[in-house]
């Protein structure tokens, strides 16, 4: 069901017009519509109907009114396919009597309309979401939305009720501010240099309000810029003349220095330039989309995927949401992120940026640059893009401040790169893959990702090799996920090469991997490895942390205290454990509360495949450092069960 006053009173439920025909009856239900959502007093319906002459049968026959309206307004109510659900209220008095959108409130009535139902208030919206735009210099998407809120009007407002004092006073407000969307639509134009197409427009206008200077000024200003001088100065004379007649007044000082300004050939009121425009007018282009292609399928990550998708799309909000995931190398952050971003994106339809913020080095990429790139984008030139970080982050703030946009960024080594690159509408989003955790006020969701248990790594397996090979041989499946740790990376490695040999089963494999210990660290090397992933981790390390952690990887793989790695470090316990913390931090150890009980201390570990990768990368830095080449490999050592022992 939907309600329309901006013109004649409407009821249209369905497509079929079925508005009340009994003025009074159209009176209640107009008073209630511009009311809509708040309680009407008895009494000021009473006031609207009668004024100060109310009958003696008043209550009872507004009782009545409000019996009927009732009964029609149910009965839309039920009619209407799809209806999007009305404003939220308390419960009503009287429940019985309340099945439908008019409820009855102690001393009142309230009629419960979503704003999609109601086209004043989607006229108000529009014009506040205008003046917000027109304010952060959107011109031209200000001049849109207020000529989207001007077509709603078909006639003036409540052309055809016979209205009362309360409604009187409803449509002075109203059609008072329709002149000034109007206006403020024509400021628009102005300023976008659409002078020739207002001119006709505007004459229209001031011929019905002849004494309204605002609008013979815009006239005289669209005349002058269209280059009819004359025709400017001569409608200045006549509003003169009607002012002299009518009132005894001269036009106000700022028609006169206008005025003066075209007689004078001032250049202040000559056209402005083509992008005077604080905000650079980005021209119309198809919305962004930059996210990678979308990843088939995401298993055994549905608590997480879940989580992600709520954080970002959840209304209604205050503020844009940022979403932070992390996990440990290989655990397939970035993976994980590029696919949620594609299950969110209709929520998100101006478009969706994205950047790595590391680069192929492993070094931070600057946010400086990333602003470039994103503000090129939206069609921002290179002569006009700012010199400083904080004005690249003004102008990219302010275009997002009314548009739909998901920001993904990857390979995030700190917040500091982060906030520069935060959306500031309240319909935008952040969605983030980490390195680290991160601590920050505006982060509104930390998500981690752990190693996946067997159920969802059998589930991964299975979809990647198919049924046959994990139904034939369960056993092996789950050794060969035991050996990877559930880390999808190194699974994704494993299950690769069965992939690249397709006769041969699974077992097959692990009798390799227990006989070649090379094939093991084939599997976690290459560009797109878990020591890749590693490395990329291990150079955000501070070098104090650094040389900690390679220190500790060649320690045998047990949990250590804070005591022994003081030991180890040889600095005192307070620096030991703030290392080993900086190391959970950064996800390449993990703690084991496994400290004397009640304690709350906390002994750490790195895990099998994680050491072996990072011993690795370890030897390879500090050769290259030392300009001796690669070092020599690692060999894991293995226990009867074919497990790795490092």
């Amino acid at each position: 069901m939907d309600v329309r006053i901006l013109g004649s009173l409407e009821v249209v439920s369905g497509g079929v017009l079925i508005t009340p025909s009994a003025p009074k009856l159209r009176q209640v239900l107009a008073l209630l519509s511009t009311c809509a959502n708040r309680v009407v007093r008895v009494d000021q319906l009473m006031e609207e109907l009668w004024e100060d002459r109310p009958p003696l049968s008043a209550t009872t026959t507004l009782q009545t009114y409000i019996y009927q309206l009732r009964k029609i307004l149910h009965r839309a109510d039920l009619r209407a396919d799809q209806r999007e659900p009305a404003a939220p209220a308390p419960a009503p008095v009287r429940e019985d009597r309340d099945d439908g959108p008019l409820h009855t409130w102690p001393r009142g009535y309230l009629l419960s309309l979503a704003p999609a139902q109601l086209d004043v208030t989607q006229f108000e919206e529009l014009a506040r979401r205008g003046r917000g735009e027109l304010y952060r210099d959107h011109v031209e998407r200000a001049a849109d939305t207020f000529r989207a809120a001007l077509r709603l009007w078909r006639a003036p407002v409540l052309t055809d009720i016979e209205p009362g004092p309360l409604l009187r006073a409803e449509i002075v407000r109203l059609t008072e501010l329709y002149r000034s969307v109007l206006e403020w639509r024509i400021d628009a134009d102005l300023r976008l240099g659409r002078h020739h197409e207002l001119v006709g427009e505007l004459t229209a206008v001031v011929a019905e309000h002849p004494m309204h200077e605002g609008l013979q000024g815009k006239l005289m200003l669209a005349l002058h810029r269209a280059g009819r001088r004359s025709d400017a100065l001569v409608v200045y004379q006549q509003v003169r003349k009607v002012l002299n007649n009518e009132l005894g007044l001269e036009p106000s000082p700022d028609l006169q220095r206008l005025h003066n300004g075209i007689l004078a050939a001032d250049p202040s009121v000559d056209p402005p330039p083509v992008n005077e425009q604080m905000m650079v007018r980005v021209a119309r282009a198809k919305p962004i989309a930059q996210l990678p292609p979308d990843i088939p399928e995401i298993v055994g990550r549905d608590p997480e995927m879940a989580a992600v998708r709520e954080a970002l799309t959840v209304l209604p909000r205050s503020a844009p949401p940022v979403v932070v995931v992390t996990g440990a190398p290989g655990h397939g952050k970035s993976a994980f992120c590029i696919h949620a971003a594609h299950e969110v994106r209709a929520a998100f339809p101006d478009g969706q940026f994205y950047a790595e913020l590391t680069d192929p080095d492993h070094g931070p990429v600057d946010p400086f640059a990333v602003l470039g790139d994103f503000l090129r984008s939206i069609s921002v030139m290179d002569d006009t893009i700012p010199d400083t970080l904080e004005e690249r982050r003004t102008l990219f703030r302010s275009w997002t401040a009314d548009r739909k946009v998901l920001v993904v960024l990857d390979d995030v080594t700190s917040f500091a790169q982060v906030s520069p690159l935060l959306p500031s509408g309240p319909d935008c989003a952040t969605l983030a893959a980490a390195r680290r955790r991160l601590a920050n006020p505006a982060i509104t969701t930390n998500v981690d990702m752990n190693a996946l248990d067997e159920a969802a790594a059998l589930a991964m397996v299975t979809a990647l090799l198919g049924k046959y090979p994990v139904k034939s041989d369960p056993e092996a499946a789950r050794r060969l996920i035991d050996l990877c740790q559930g880390i999808p990376l190194v699974l994704g490695v494993a299950t690769g090469r069965l992939m690249l040999r397709p006769h041969w089963p699974i077992r097959r494999l692990m009798d390799r991997l227990r006989r070649d210990s090379e094939l093991l660290l084939e599997l976690i090397s290459g560009e797109l490895s878990l020591q890749g992933s590693v490395e990329a981790s291990y150079r955000l390390l501070p070098a104090p942390s650094r040389t900690a952690f390679g220190q500790l990887v060649r320690m045998p793989a047990r949990p250590i205290s804070v005591t022994r790695a003081a030991q180890l470090f040889q600095v005192g316990e307070l620096t030991a454990e703030t290392v080993l913390e900086q190391l959970v931090e950064f996800r390449l150890a993990d703690p084991d509360p496994s400290g004397p009980a009640g304690t709350g201390q906390f002994q750490y570990q790195v895990s099998p495949l994680i050491r072996l990768a990072a011993r690795q990368v370890v030897d390879q830095i500090q050769a290259d450092e030392a300009g001796h080449g690669f070092g020599p490999a690692v060999t894991p050592e293995r226990n009867g069960a074919g497990h790795v022992r490092i």
